[in-house]
């Protein structure tokens, strides 16, 4: 099963040449501001036009109509919406969560250590493919300007404890890319760069089913 990758295109997503495959990927950050719908609508219709037979998308922290206006999630009717929920697409199994570590005043933001492992808790033994916002602590999550980790430490005790074959998520941009530590394959598939330029490309991984 072929994998196509990215997240955090911030309204710019008709500016990439997206690779077919099996699973289209976007891990969030959709949107700019967060309260256009209609950019959920063209990203809506762009998704219909892509050639993918399957397609799961979750909101991020710039997707704020998603959390405040529960009806925007109806919008995205070309994919599959996850929001600590899953899917079973071709015998493997995928989970989204939207939520990241609290950092200003964002969408889908929870405090570090207990409030955001609530959500970690809800993640599946037995799922294949993770699909968060935010990524891990330690997995391609440091800025370009820094070395410091911004990831979530539950969250990468939660993937460690779970063993997803691809745990993908973007939120910070600096960090894309993909790394492996032997069980799980992370990918930064954030498609702008830190100055919100069209920057990268997708990311595409092959998985056994």
């Amino acid at each position: 099963m072929k994998l196509v990758l990215i997240s955090d295109s911030h309204g710019k997503h008709r500016k990439f040449d997206i690779p077919d495959g099996d699973v289209l990927i976007h891990a969030g950050d959709i949107m700019t501001s967060g309260w256009d719908g209609s950019e959920v609508r063209d990203f809506n219709a762009w998704l219909g036009e892509l050639p993918h037979s399957n397609k799961i998308v979750i909101a991020g922290n710039h997707d704020w109509l998603f959390e405040k206006h529960r009806s925007t999630r109806n919008m995205i009717t070309n994919a599959v919406y996850l929001e600590d929920s899953g899917t079973e697409i071709g015998g493997l199994k995928f989970w989204g969560s939207p939520v990241q570590p609290e950092f200003m005043n964002w969408a889908f933001n929870r405090r570090r250590g207990e409030d955001i492992q609530k959500h970690w808790n809800l993640i599946p033994k037995g799922t294949d493919v993770l699909i968060t916002h935010g990524p891990p602590a330690g997995f391609q999550d440091w800025t370009r300007r820094g070395g410091e980790s911004l990831g979530c430490r539950n969250l990468r005790e939660t993937v460690a404890r779970i063993k997803p074959q691809v745990h993908v998520f973007g939120h910070i941009h600096g960090g894309y890319g993909a790394d492996h530590d032997g069980t799980t394959y992370f990918v930064n598939a954030s498609l702008l760069n830190e100055a919100y330029q069209v920057a990268n490309k997708p990311i595409v991984v092959e998985l056994s089913e």
